[in-house]
């Protein structure tokens, strides 16, 4: 099946070289005919041509249009004019990038060519690379800031196992912010007015101090309602036949349900940051920079919804009543998230073809944050409770009528440290960058989940991750040369040595899903003996603040699991390129390009959870761990101006082979033998199956495409830019997938059935449901994308500016699991779709002030990012945020 896909990136590549020919014959036909035109007057006035677009992409500043790699530049004006307060904006602005929030741990995820993490926890890794000012960010929370007073956002696409921080398979950004000038003293200020009482403050003041040193400061705050439809969860059972009988108290948790107004509710916004910076020139040759940030997230957090359109029809239908935004919660998101940074350099030019930079980077990350893990969404189920009530003692698996879970970080710190020094040289024709790196986070994290109603008794599941001492450490050294061996043609040659561990130092896991132990109670509560009188299951103000909750509690749980391991890694990655520079505005590229991402591995386990394995033996310890993920990157690439400079068109033929994919979620681990020695009912059909949260890593998968980006100016005052990406990615050799989705509900549906359970020869493959996934499309990336956008100046005669502005992004299907499951009603895809916006901005004749109307998701579309089952066939899905509107005014002083 390779063949195919590599035809088509040929067939791609062969349309690229003979439109290259066409333009080639071009160029020289024109330059035959600059002689006798050299006095005619351009047409085009450098008013309305497009400006030149630097980037540091190679850790040299390069004409964006002249850098042999895909690389997006977006400018603060472009920011300021989309209302970009966190990186998760930019969604859908860049060919072949998807930017989205994961509802976990305050992070947001980066899909960059069908790349991405799905491990935001202090164990996990970014597929694609944050960097600020060129200083990789290891956690991916700090993407959430700073997207204030930048120069641009740079995004580069593709692996970046050369010069970049720390290795990346997916990709990179960059945020470069403004740096102090000399220019002299000025400042600007903007507010924005929008609905869901959105008020957000831009403030951004230059000081040049003398001639030696200037300041920079600034500060952002955005405060806007929740858009979420929030009630109070005082759920109560209610089916006396089956034994459940009111009793005029709530079943759920109450012990953190008050009364909150739509300032905190989730989905809202609450943050602020500062950026102090400062340049210190100690003379001709040696400069000195440093800026402190400081990013606070005071915010509810993210949350999913009911999914009412793919029940519809169905007895998992939402009811009448039932809004789109609806939730109902009885634990109020909560976060305290603080972000402190200190970076420093310093640039000493050597001579005048030699320099070195040396910078440092001191990140501390403090975070608390209390989720609402139900929102209320399960409690929508029909009872289906099978046996008698109240469960007897022989472990009959009754389901119950009411979930109720949330999750605790109750205090963490992610402390960073990261040094990178840099030599670049130019002799002659040669030009080089080497380097070395050296990044080291120290991680602490006492983190709690809690399921307050479980199977079969009634009682709580809760366990607490108390990790203090969790270390990441990354070494490189790196170099790259680009060789100009005759006047038009370079060649490129980099390579990177990374050395990565990681260690747990005094883990442990306090707690667990036990049957029946009543230690989270802390002896204030007894729920009696199942199937004896008396027996009672709790009910939501029997939990008290004392239960749970810390370590102390904990240890009623008795001694917990230690943790304590390390694990190495080694990889060399390298870069090969080389570059035809067809005429000064025109040049084409090919490269191969090679990543990597580290290994890692999961909390200390049995391999069957403390029961007998299917075999009858017992089970081995083990801390799941998994191997690195590799990418190797083919690419053919054209950049070029057109029309007088008055066309940028950039384009990009890829192909990628991807092996070892990281995937985070519940996976199986091991058939086992449930204690009862029974089978399991029709309604627990993995009760003899034990799956738990780890990361896995799947065989290959291809990935061709294609990238063409454009900023065009038809007419004076006019700007026409935009994007189009094409993606084919393909999975092939996981022959160990398992496919248990909703196998009742399928059933019920009338959709395809489960596979039936394995139970063959190989031992590693049984209990799964063996599904072929060979061909299917990565996650959450659209086979094909578009975005359009316009602008159009008019000048009054007054001279005053007025700007319509309108932007389209369009995405086609796509899916949210590696099955690819587009079942009706129960399918986790999200159709194609369109969002819009559009504005018109005001402009004094002096640039002392301007005014804007805005609308952002023009059309209201409620398309989702991601999707899943609830309970049964209920679902639930995040949605992109909904129409917002609003009005921007600034000032420049």
């Amino acid at each position: 099946m390779l063949y195919p896909t590599r035809r088509t990136l040929m067939s791609l590549a062969v349309a690229g070289a003979c439109a290259l020919i066409g333009v080639n014959a071009q160029a020289q036909t024109s330059d035959s005919a600059e002689g006798s035109a050299a006095a005619a007057p351009s047409a085009t006035t450098g008013a309305d041509q497009i400006p030149e677009v630097k980037v540091t992409a190679t850790r040299y500043s390069t004409s964006l249009l002249k850098t042999p790699l895909a690389v997006t530049a977006v400018t603060q004006d472009q920011l300021s004019r989309q209302g970009v307060t966190s990186l998760r904006d930019l969604n859908g602005d860049i060919p072949n990038v998807t930017i989205e929030n994961t509802g976990q741990d305050s992070a947001v995820q980066i899909t960059i060519r069908g790349i991405t993490s799905t491990n935001f926890t202090e164990t996990g890794d970014p597929a694609v690379g944050f960097h600020v000012d060129g200083m990789y960010s290891p956690r991916p929370q700090g993407a959430q800031a700073l997207m204030f007073d930048l120069e641009q956002v740079e995004v580069l696409r593709g692996p970046q196992g050369t010069l970049f921080g720390r290795n990346s398979t997916g990709g990179s950004i960059n945020v470069i912010p403004a740096k102090p000038d000399f220019t002299g003293n000025y400042g600007k200020a903007d507010l924005d007015i929008g609905n869901y009482n959105k008020k957000q403050v831009n403030l951004v003041q230059n000081w040049v101090v003398n001639d030696m040193l200037a300041l920079r400061g600034t500060f952002m705050k955005v405060k806007r309602d929740g858009y979420a439809h929030q009630t109070r969860d005082v759920s109560e059972a209610n089916a006396p036949a089956l034994g459940w009988i009111p009793n005029g108290k709530p079943d759920v948790d109450q012990r953190f349900n008050r009364y909150i107004g739509p300032s905190d509710y989730y989905t809202n916004q609450n943050e602020w940051a500062g950026r102090l910076t400062a340049l210190l020139k100690v003379n001709r040759d040696v400069s000195v920079k440093a800026a402190y940030e400081e990013f606070q997230d005071s915010s509810a957090g993210g949350s999913a919804f009911r999914d009412c359109d793919a029940g519809a029809g169905t007895r998992y239908a939402c009811t009448p009543d039932q809004g789109k935004w609806d939730i109902n919660v009885n634990v109020p998101g909560h976060i305290d998230m603080k972000i402190r940074t200190l970076r420093s350099g310093v640039n000493w030019n050597i001579n005048d073809h030699t320099s070195f930079d040396y910078s440092f980077q001191v990140a501390d990350q403090r975070r608390e944050e209390l989720t609402d893990d139900d929102k209320g969404m399960q409690n929508a189920a029909p009872f289906q409770i099978n046996g008698a009530y109240p469960n007897t003692v022989d472990g009959n698996w009754g389901t119950w009528p009411l979930t109720d879970s949330y999750h605790h970080t109750l205090d963490s710190r992610y402390l960073s440290t990261v040094h990178e020094a840099q030599l670049k040289q130019q002799l002659g024709g040669l030009k080089y960058v080497a380097g070395l790196f050296w990044m080291h986070e120290r991680n602490a994290i006492d983190y709690e989940m809690t399921n307050t109603i479980q199977k079969p008794y009634g009682d709580v599941g809760s366990v607490l991750y108390h990790q203090p001492n969790r270390q990441v450490d990354a070494k490189a050294a790196f170099a790259q040369a680009d060789w100009q061996f005759i006047p038009t043609w370079t060649a490129t040659v980099g390579a990177r040595y990374s050395l990565d561990s990681k260690e747990d130092k005094g883990g442990q896991v306090y707690g667990a899903n036990w049957i029946g132990n009543p230690a989270y109670y802390n002896g204030w509560y007894s729920q009696g003996t199942p199937g004896t009188p008396g027996f009672h299951v709790h009910d939501g103000t029997d939990l008290l603040p004392g239960m749970g909750g810390s370590v102390a509690a904990y240890s009623l749980y008795g001694a917990p699991t230690s943790n304590d391991h390390k694990q190495t890694w080694n990889k060399v990655t390298w870069r090969l390129g080389l570059q035809k520079q067809i005429d000064s505005s025109k040049m084409v590229y090919g490269s191969i390009s090679t990543g990597y991402k580290a290994g890692g591995f999961a909390d200390k386990t049995d391999s069957c959870n403390y029961h007998m394995c299917a075999d009858g033996k017992p089970g081995v310890v083990t801390f799941l761990p998994y191997d690195p993920e590799t990418v190797t990157n083919y690419e053919l690439g054209f950049k070029g101006k057109f029309l007088d400079n008055t066309l940028n068109l950039s384009t990009t033929a890829f192909f990628m082979r991807y092996k070892g994919m990281q995937l985070t979620g519940t996976y199986f681990v091991n058939q086992i033998i449930p204690d009862n020695g029974l089978p399991c009912p029709s309604d627990q059909p993995k009760c003899d199956v034990y799956e738990t949260w780890r990361t896995i890593n799947v065989g290959r998968v291809n990935i061709p495409g294609l990238e063409v980006e454009w900023d065009y100016r038809p007419w004076r005052g006019a700007r026409l830019g935009g994007g189009f990406a094409f993606i084919n990615t393909s999975v092939h050799d996981f022959n160990s997938y398992s496919d248990d989705y909703q196998c009742d509900v399928r059933v019920e549906l009338g959709l395809p059935a489960c596979p039936s359970v394995y139970n063959g020869p190989d031992k590693t493959l049984l209990g799964r449901r063996l599904a072929n996934i060979d061909g299917n499309h990565l996650p959450n990336t659209p086979k094909y994308q578009l975005n359009l956008n316009f602008a159009q100046e008019f000048v009054l005669d007054s001279g005053y500016r007025v700007t319509p502005y309108v932007k389209v992004n369009w995405r086609d299907k796509a899916y949210f699991d590696l099955l690819n499951t587009d079942f009706a009603h129960i399918g986790r895809y999200q159709k194609a779709y369109a969002t819009g916006e559009a504005s018109v901005k005001l402009e004094s004749p002096d640039d002392k002030w301007h005014a804007e109307l805005y609308v952002r998701n023009l059309s209201d579309s409620h398309a989702k990012t991601n999707t899943d089952s609830v309970f049964g066939g209920f679902m639930k899905a995040n949605y992109i945020e909904p129409r917002m509107y609003g009005f921007r005014i600034g000032a420049n002083f």
